[in-house]
């Protein structure tokens, strides 16, 4: 609201970027557009959610320029090693546990971060007010994904821990983002080829980026999600 409020003041053109979780669970096939319902099943989809009817709320009632993205997964280089991915990825090179929630069969899309950010770019400059736009990426369950890093990571498929699922934690979402195409954007990077692989080097060239990381603050935050779950790991 505070920014929504500058932009109201300033006329700044204003682009709300959320998250393909607004739309919650899609078991089974099919993929989520623009304007299905929104059915959030945590706290942080709710409140995105939430910001989402704010930008909406202010086009409409104040004239504010705006328009929203929702994003698939992002991944690329320089990702904080909280995500899946370069947490994987550096566990991996270390000889540490994968803690793969439930039974990782969860499914979702993965968008390279200069594909997201390039779809950005291109609603900030042509994309309508009060018009939402999906960022799709290449569907995939997090345990092939978890495979896959292991197999770039030269990591033994050992190292994989299935734990506890995540509270709320919904098994697929997928993005119909026939909308942002006709708008002019379609990904760069592919996944499996070349994002993934691409980013598996930039953590093993970049180790003095992401260890001290590791050790400090985060360590702290990764005993208090994990260490538990490790703790009862099932085989």
């Amino acid at each position: 609201q505070v920014l929504l409020e500058w932009a109201r003041e300033t006329s700044a053109r204003y682009v709300q970027v959320s998250t393909d979780e607004v739309y919650g669970d899609l078991e089974g096939g099919g993929s989520s557009s623009e304007d299905d319902p929104l059915r959030p099943s945590s706290p942080y989809s709710a409140s995105k959610a939430g910001g989402d009817l704010q930008v909406l709320a202010y086009v409409r009632t104040y004239g504010v320029n705006a328009s929203i993205t929702r994003g698939a997964n992002t991944f690329g280089p320089n990702q904080y090693p909280e995500k899946l991915i370069p947490l994987f990825v550096t566990n991996a090179f270390d000889g540490l546990p994968l803690p793969v929630y439930g039974d990782g069969r969860q499914r979702r899309e993965w968008l390279h971060a200069d594909d997201h950010c390039a779809a950005v770019e291109l609603v900030l400059r042509e994309g309508g007010a009060g018009e939402i736009y999906n960022v799709g990426g290449e569907e995939h369950e997090n345990i092939e994904v978890t495979h896959r890093i292991l197999e770039l990571a030269g990591g033994d498929p050992a190292l994989i821990r299935y734990v506890e699922d995540r509270a709320g934690h919904d098994r697929r979402y997928s993005l119909d983002d026939s909308k942002l195409r006709l708008l002019g954007w379609s990904p760069a990077h592919s996944f499996g080829e070349g994002g993934l692989p691409e980013t598996v080097d930039w953590y093993r060239e970049n180790r003095a980026w992401w260890e001290p990381i590791k050790s400090g603050e985060y360590r702290a935050y990764y005993e208090q999600q994990y260490a538990a779950r490790l703790g009862e790991q099932r085989t």
